[in-house]
């Protein structure tokens, strides 16, 4: 059945270099109120054990701009100024600002059709993962494609006087590069898991589980990865049903307690789906 929920919708924004200037002379008057209202308020309870509502806060505002120091501050929107003495909130930070823009909506969502569906994952080096399926999914290597451009800009940041004027263009250069490769890898692993989550119920991860090509089953010889992946599915599920860990515990060896189908609690291993 359909359900109403409220999703948060993130998006990195890019102003042009008039909307930037713009943005940061109203924050830049944001963070002046704040801290000057924030002054305020801690002279006033230090000093004289008072407290200043809102209102208070408010009116002093509108002082402030009455001010010939401060008449800047009709120049922007009293919006964002007056959010700025409800919440008080924290100044922007002068370096490598990036802007978002977030949107709150409400959504309908209809549930994924049910699966009964169950993946082993073996994650490993030579492929990111392996999935008791089969399938191998290969490691993009997001810093490798990319890798002449970090290297060159780093190289010509190391050339710069730290502190200079000129260093602050390619030190921004290379905070893009890496903030790119993160992005695609971040992008990259957020598509995968979703797709696992929708083509399973149950999803079972670990990366040091012991295996090796010999099947447990039949003998025979499989593919190491494939085989860890079936290995680990197996075990996740077992110990699903009996309530252990996938890993073997050294106290269930001291007080001689086997994996004996016990009484159902919360599984420790596989990832289920709701």
């Amino acid at each position: 059945m359909a359900r109403q929920v409220k999703r948060a919708f993130r998006y990195r924004f890019h102003p042009t270099d008039g909307q930037a200037a713009e943005l940061s002379r109203v924050f830049g008057c944001v963070r002046l109120v704040c801290n000057k209202a924030l002054k305020e308020r801690t002279r006033a309870w230090y000093g004289e054990q008072r407290r200043i509502s809102y209102v208070q806060s408010s009116a002093a505002l509108t002082q402030w701009k009455k001010t010939r120091e401060l008449a800047f501050l009709t120049e922007v929107s009293s919006v964002p100024l007056q959010q700025a003495l409800r919440h008080l909130q924290a100044a922007f930070g002068p370096l490598d600002i990036c802007w978002f823009v977030s949107l709150l909506c409400e959504d309908t969502v209809t549930p994924a059709p049910a699966t009964t569906n169950a993946v082993g994952l073996d994650a490993g080096i030579t492929f990111l993962v392996t999935l008791s399926t089969g399938e191998k999914i290969a490691n993009p290597k997001h810093e490798r494609r990319d890798r002449t451009r970090p290297a060159k800009a780093q190289r010509e940041l190391s050339r710069k006087a730290k502190g200079s004027a000129n260093r602050e263009k390619p030190r921004r250069r290379v905070a893009k590069v890496h903030a790119r490769i993160a992005d695609r890898r971040r992008d990259f692993l957020h598509k995968l898991s979703t797709r696992l989550v929708r083509e399973n119920q149950t999803a079972v991860i670990d990366r040091w589980f012991p295996s090796s090509k010999l099947c447990g089953a039949c003998g025979a010889v499989h593919d190491r990865d494939v085989n860890a992946a079936r290995n680990i599915l197996a075990a996740g599920l077992a110990a699903s049903a009996c309530g252990d860990g996938v890993r073997p515990q050294r106290e269930s060896s001291r007080t001689g307690r086997s994996s004996v189908k016990q009484e159902p609690r919360r599984a420790t291993a596989g990832i289920s789906r709701p």
